[in-house]
C-alpha cells in the first residue's frame, strides 16, 4: 500500500514524479501529492482521490524544481482528504511515509508541548516535526535523521526533503520496502523497482533499518546503528515499458486471461519435460528430513496455502499447520524442531507475513517463500526461494498470482514426496503429466467467459451470496467469496459444504444465490446432497462442474458453468477461473472500480 518516489535530478522532476506514482497505482491509494525544491522554497501540491486530480492541480499550479518527493496514500490515521495527503511539511522539512508510527500519540503530545502545530490527523506528520525541530536547532540533515529514527516505533518507508539542502534526499526503511536507484548524474528513491523502471535499471535494496543519503552522483547508506555500510547495486529486472491493458477493459480481466501463459511459464521453471520430473531451485537443507510444515499467508495467498495443505498431507504425508499471518505470532505457536515454515505472498513485502517469517526464523525453522517478486524482502531472507513468475499483477484483486502459487505449491508437494520416498518414479511422472495439462485446461475454462458474463446479471442484485465446496474445493469457495466481496461489494461467504446444516443453512432463502463448486469425482455426490438441502429451502443454485456433473445435477439450477474434465490435482487451478470471472462480470454489471476497489491496497505493508 502507498507509494513513494523521490528524485535528485538534473532537470525538472514533477512530470517524472507523477509518472512514478502512476506506475504504483496498483498498490491502492486514496490521495496523492508531490513536493519539489525550487529557489530556496518547498513547493507542495496535493489532492484527494485519483491521480488525475493531482495532475489537474499541477496543470493550474505547476511545481518547478529538480529535486522532489511524491506519494500515493492509503489512509490509516485520518480520512483521505487533501489535508491528510502526503507530503507533510514544516517550514524546513517535507516527508512522505509508508507504514504506521505506532507511538505517534506520545510524540505528538511532546511536540505540541513545544508549541508545534499540526495541520493533519495523520501519524506521519510527527516525523516531519521531529526532524524539523532538530534542523531548526542547527543540526544537519544526516545528524537530525540519525537522532530521530530510533524514536520511531512501528513501520516506515520514508523519503525526506530539506528546504535548505536542495542537493539531497534521505530515505529510510523499517518494515516497509525502499530502494535506491542509480542514474546518470541523478539518483532516485522508490517503494519498488517498478516505480523506477523508466529511470534506471540499477537498484540498491535497502535492508531492514537502513537509511540512505542520496545526492546527484552518489548514495551513502547507513545501517540501523548509524554506521556507514555497503549494499550492492543490482539490475532491477523491472520492465520500463508502461504496463498496459491492451484490448482488455480492465487489468483484472487481462490478468485472468493471462493465466494459461503465466502458469505455463511458472511450471516450466519447476518441471523437466525431458524426463517428466520435478526440479526445484538449489537449496542447502534436506527436504526429506522435514517433519512438519507450517504455512503462513494472508488473503488469497492463504487460500492457496489451504489447497496446498491437502497436497502436502496426501503426497508427502507431512502434517501441516496453516495460519493467517496476522494471527500467527499472537497464539504463541509451537514450532517443532526440524520444521519448514512456508510463507506465501504476491509482493514478498506483506507486513504480517514478513513479521511471522522473522518469528519462525528466530525459532530455528527453515524458511521457504513462494513470492512473485524475487528481489523482495521475503525472498532475500529465505532459505528456499520459490518464484511464481506471474509477472506484474496490477489489479488489486489477485488472480494470476493465485494460480501460479498453486502451480508452485503442487510441484513442491510432489518433490517433497519424492525426496521422502513416498512417491515412485512412475507416480512422479504422472503428477508432472497432469500439471503440464493445466495451461490447456485453463484455456478451456476461459472458453466459457461469455456464458459467465451472460449470467452475471442474475447475481448482481443480490445482497448476500454463499459459496460451497468440499475438499480442495472448499478453499476455492472461500476464494470465490473473497473475490466477489472485493470488487462487487456484495457480502459473500464461503463454507465447507457439509457445514451448511451446522448453522449457515439458516441464511438460505430465494434471495440468496448459492454458488456450488463440484467437479465430478469421489466427493461429488456428497456435495450434491448439500446442494439439494439448499434447493429444498428455496435457495438459487449456481453449479460449477464438468459435463458429467452438470448432467447429473444441473437441472433446476439458477445457472450452470461448465468446466473441462480434469484430474483432481489441477482442479483448483482450473476452477479458480470461473470464480474469478463470475466476480469480475458481476462487478462490471454493478459498475464498480474493478482494478482499484474501495478501501483496498495491493501490497499491505502495515499491520
Amino acid at each position: 500500500m502507498c507509494g513513494i518516489i523521490g528524485i535528485v535530478g538534473k532537470e525538472e522532476v514533477a512530470d517524472r514524479l507523477v509518472d512514478g506514482l502512476k506506475r504504483m497505482e496498483y498498490r491502492g491509494y486514496d490521495s496523492a501529492g508531490i513536493c519539489t525544491l525550487h529557489d530556496g522554497a518547498m513547493v507542495r501540491r496535493r489532492a484527494e482521490g485519483k491521480l488525475g486530480n493531482l495532475v489537474s492541480v499541477l496543470a493550474d499550479e505547476p511545481a518547478p524544481g529538480m529535486v522532489g518527493i511524491a506519494h500515493t496514500r492509503w489512509a490509516t490515521h485520518g480520512a483521505p482528504t487533501t489535508t491528510n495527503a502526503h507530503p507533510h511539511a514544516t517550514g524546513e522539512v517535507a516527508i512522505v511515509h509508508n507504514g504506521i508510527i505506532e507511538n505517534f500519540k506520545g510524540l505528538r503530545a511532546e511536540l505540541a508541548a513545544e508549541n508545534r502545530t499540526f495541520e493533519s490527523e495523520t501519524d506521519s506528520e510527527v516525523v516531519a516535526h521531529l526532524i524539523s525541530s532538530r534542523i531548526e536547532s542547527g543540526m544537519g540533515p544526516e545528524e537530525a535523521v540519525r537522532e530521530v529514527l530510533p524514536r520511531l516505533r512501528g513501520a516506515f518507508g520514508l523519503a525526506i526533503a530539506f528546504r535548505a539542502y536542495p542537493d539531497l534526499l534521505i530515505g529510510a526503511r523499517l518494515g516497509s520496502p525502499l530502494v535506491v536507484g542509480h542514474g546518470d548524474g541523478e539518483m532516485y528513491l522508490g517503494s519498488d523497482a517498478l516505480a523506477l523502471a523508466p529511470l534506471t535499471q540499477r537498484i540498491t535494496y535497502l535492508e531492514e533499518g537502513d537509511w540512505a543519503v542520496i545526492r546527484h552522483d552518489r548514495a551513502q547508506i547507513f545501517d540501523s546503528e548509524g554506521r556507514e555500510t555497503f549494499r550492492p547495486v543490482q539490475p532491477s529486472g523491472a520492465s520500463a515499458a508502461a504496463v498496459e491493458k491492451g484490448n482488455y477493459r480492465h487489468f483484472m480481466q487481462k490478468e485472468i486471461w493471462d493465466q494459461p501463459t503465466v502458469v505455463a511459464q511458472t511450471l516450466a521453471s519447476y518441471l523437466r519435460r525431458d524426463d517428466n520430473s520435478v526440479a526445484l531451485p538449489q537449496f542447502d537443507f534436506d527436504l526429506s528430513a522435514i517433519r512438519r510444515l507450517t504455512i503462513v499467508a494472508c488473503g488469497t495467498s492463504y487460500y492457496a496455502g489451504m489447497v496446498a495443505k491437502y497436497w502436502f498431507e496426501q503426497f508427502a504425508r507431512v502434517p501441516v499447520d496453516i495460519d493467517v499471518a496476522s494471527e500467527f505470532r499472537y497464539r504463541e505457536p509451537v514450532l517443532e524442531e526440524g520444521g519448514l515454515a512456508l510463507f506465501i505472498s504476491q509482493s514478498g513485502e506483506t507486513a504480517d507475513t514478513l513479521a511471522a517469517l522473522r518469528h519462525c526464523k528466530a525459532e530455528g525453522q527453515t524458511i521457504g517463500v513462494v513470492v512473485n517478486v524475487p528481489t523482495s524482502t521475503m525472498a532475500r531472507e529465505a532459505d528456499l526461494l520459490l518464484p511464481t513468475h506471474a509477472g506484474p499483477e496490477i489489479g488489486v484483486a489477485s488472480t494470476k498470482a493465485f494460480t501460479c502459487q498453486l502451480a508452485v505449491l503442487a510441484a513442491l508437494a510432489a518433490h517433497m514426496a519424492v525426496k521422502k520416498g513416498l512417491m515412485t518414479r512412475e507416480e512422479e511422472m504422472e503428477v508432472v503429466k497432469h500439471l503440464l495439462e493445466a495451461p490447456a485446461a485453463l484455456n478451456a475454462a476461459l472458453d466459457h467467459d461469455d456464458d459467465i458474463a451472460a449470467m452475471a446479471p442474475l447475481i448482481a442484485p443480490a445482497r448476500d451470496v454463499l459459496y460451497l465446496g468440499r475438499g480442495q474445493d472448499y478453499p476455492l469457495a472461500l476464494e470465490g467469496a473473497l473475490k466477489l466481496k472485493e470488487i462487487s461489494y456484495i457480502h459473500a461467504e464461503g463454507y465447507a459444504s457439509g457445514e451448511m446444516k451446522h448453522g449457515p443453512i439458516a441464511l438460505i432463502d430465494d434471495d440468496v444465490p448459492v454458488v456450488v463448486i463440484a467437479p465430478s469425482g469421489t466427493l461429488f455426490e456428497k456435495t450434491v446432497s448439500n446442494m439439494e438441502e439448499v434447493r429444498a429451502r428455496g435457495g438459487k443454485v449456481v453449479l460449477i462442474s464438468d459435463a458429467k456433473g452438470l448432467e447429473e445435477a444441473g437441472e433446476g439450477c439458477l445457472a450452470t458453468i461448465e468446466m473441462p474434465v480434469v484430474h483432481p490435482l489441477i482442479a483448483p487451478l482450473v476452477y479458480a477461473i470461473p470464480v474469478q470471472l463470475l466476480a469480475y462480470h458481476v462487478a462490471v454489471v454493478k459498475g464498480t472500480d474493478v482494478d482499484q476497489p474501495r478501501n483496498l491496497a495491493k501490497s499491505v505493508t502495515v499491520e
